[in-house]
């Protein structure tokens, strides 16, 4: 690593890579004689549990008939139950949502298809600042004030046990939907759907709270034989939200934001049409459109303005009212965007001057001048610099709030019970969580998140580790290959695009640096050529690592269009030196290609 500067940070930690081990060739033998497909491809398919023909076809033509009977949801029948009741007799129900992408759009689900079935329904979400995350007092008022009887949340609630018993006493029923991680004991809510219970049978606990919400509205669908509801509702709304929060695209939630993407491309959601106009989106939607363009908007309202916003903009069927809610959302995104900046540039200056990789394993700042609508994404940013599990703190008076984010292996939220006594409130997953806490427990709370944090983590893994799901050679990226491999899509948590490790490759020419940050080369070996470029890694080299000679190269591949003509172009997560021919001899060589 390059020696750090004093009162600088060092250079983010360059990579270590790994290459899964190679399936049984028979395996990949039978798949490419029965799928016809690449060397490679077949190899990247059994690696992550495809080897079977049959698997790999379901794999790559991923099939709603294959869902889960959301009946299987511990409490699900009871709640559709009630929320049934409730329309029937005309009550009125509040939709509890939360203030992110994920709580929007969960909230935003169950109204539309209580709506659908004749429910009087009122939604909420909370307001980040004046109500904080979670099911609370400004949830009750609004129940109170709309003269709810129940109370659905959605994508909260698990561990609101003051509210739900004040609920209780007033005399307001209350179902609990939600995915996060349960605490030791539940809240006695009327019914508690969470696939994370220890007593759920469901098959999927990685469910985005939407996704949660979908199941419920499936079953009512059921139930009632409604036509208004359909068998996928709004399952545009469950890609959204379940790319946005980071869940795991495998199994189930890979089917469902397969099928939402395609939805939502053509959906009849004024809201969502309105926003991708604002945002100038083109042509399908994929993955990246959801993470990147749709997602800050949706976001940035519960960040550094009104959430309900975004709600009513999913809610509304009426097209003006779509374009002044996106151009609202525009503004708040543009905003958010300066704001974040700002935030980065005073947490790394905050940091460089005491910072020691030898000792700081975990991560916490504070400030009294950091909006706390994005100390998340924040945290995000100095988890993808450092390579640290990260809390950023907002400081206001007397009290605090916090959001943390994770390294892949590390247990943040784990991490953040084992110093509980500091904190009066926290909840969330493995990679995310929120806290809050007196401002004057900061210290204890950083002292015992560092030690948590060096109690779990070696050296070893505060370094990027990649490991690639094949080997290949150069002659084996093909044009049929890059489009083959577009049907492992959609890509995300849990389901990454393809790493490729090409070993003993030289480069073909010189090394460029583009905008002081890239770096575009070319690539050869005894078999071919391939042009690569490495978004950001021009400070991130080690040093050699470019130096005559052979070199490993980790990459995904896409292709692009040069004036018309197909291009394929290596996006390089890792490249480094060769190791000794000794080594070298003492791995198997990659199969030929057929």
């Amino acid at each position: 690593m390059n020696a750090p500067v004093p009162g600088m940070l060092p250079p983010a930690p360059a990579p270590r890579w790994s290459v899964a081990p190679a399936p049984p060739a028979r395996d990949i033998a039978e798949l490419r004689r029965q799928l016809h497909l690449p060397r490679a491809m077949c190899v990247v398919l059994a690696v992550r549990g495809f080897g079977q023909p049959a698997a790999a076809r379901s794999y790559l033509r991923p099939s709603l008939e294959g869902l889960p009977d959301p009946a299987s949801l511990t409490d699900a029948v009871p709640a559709c139950e009630r929320m049934l009741n409730a329309v029937q007799r005309g009550e009125t129900i509040l939709v509890h949502g939360d203030y992110d992408v994920d709580g929007i759009a969960a909230a935003a689900l169950l109204t539309r298809c209580l709506r659908a079935l004749g429910g009087r329904v009122v939604p909420f979400v909370p307001h980040r600042l004046r109500d904080g995350y979670d099911f609370g007092l400004a949830g009750l008022e609004a129940a109170r004030a709309a003269g709810a009887t129940l109370l659905v949340t959605a994508d909260s609630g698990t561990r609101a046990h003051a509210a739900v018993e004040q609920a209780r006493r007033a005399s307001l029923d209350v179902i609990i939907t939600d995915h996060h991680t349960p605490g030791r004991t539940l809240p006695r809510s009327f019914a508690l759907v969470n696939p994370r219970r220890e007593d759920c049978s469901y098959p999927n606990q990685d469910l985005s709270g939407t996704g949660v919400a979908f199941e419920l509205a499936r079953l009512l669908g059921r139930i009632t034989g409604s036509e208004a509801i359909g068998p996928v509702p709004h399952v545009e709304l469950v890609a959204l939200a379940t790319i946005a929060d980071l869940v795991p695209l495998s199994h189930h939630n890979r089917v469902l934001v397969r099928h939402g993407l395609n939805a939502l491309h053509d959906t009849d959601n004024a809201g969502l049409r309105a926003l991708m106009r604002v945002a100038r989106m083109r042509g399908p939607v994929t993955s990246g459109h959801v993470g990147f363009t749709l997602a800050p908007r949706i976001n940035a309202a519960g960040r550094v303005g009104e959430s309900r916003r975004a709600l009513d903009l999913l809610l509304t069927d009426d097209q003006g009212e779509a374009a002044r809610l996106a151009g609202a959302l525009e503004s708040y995104n543009a905003e958010r965007r300066q704001t974040e900046a700002r935030v980065l540039r005073e947490a790394l200056a905050r940091l460089a001057p005491s910072y020691d990789p030898g000792r700081d394993y975990g991560l916490v700042l504070a400030s009294d001048d950091w909006h706390p609508g994005v100390i998340g994404i924040v945290a995000s940013r100095l988890v993808d610099r450092l390579h640290r599990p990260t809390v950023l703190v907002a400081v206001d008076g007397d009290s605090a709030r916090g959001s943390a984010r994770s390294i892949p292996g590390f247990d943040i939220l784990a991490a953040i019970t084992t110093g509980r006594r500091h904190l009066d409130r926290f909840g969330g997953h493995r990679q995310a969580a929120g806290m809050n806490l007196a401002s004057e427990r900061i210290d204890a709370f950083r002292a015992s998140f560092n030690e948590a944090a060096e109690r779990e983590l070696a050296d070893r893994d505060l370094r990027p580790h990649l490991v690639a799901d094949a080997e290949i050679r150069l002659d084996e990226v093909t044009e049929p290959l890059v489009r083959y491999l577009r049907h492992m899509g959609p890509h995300g948590i849990g389901n990454p695009r393809p790493l490729f490790l090409a070993r003993g490759v030289r480069l073909d020419g010189p090394v460029k640096t583009l905008k002081g940050a890239h770096l575009r080369m070319r690539l050869r070996d005894r078999t071919g050529r391939l042009d690569a470029i490495g978004f950001r890694m021009a400070g991130r080299v080690e040093p050699g690592a470019l130096a005559p000679g052979p070199v490993d190269a980790v990459f995904r591949l896409k292709l692009d269009k040069y004036r018309g003509v197909p291009l394929i172009q290596a996006e390089l997560a890792g490249i480094g030196p060769s190791p000794p021919p000794s080594a070298a001899r003492a791995r198997p060589p990659v199969e030929s290609p057929a």
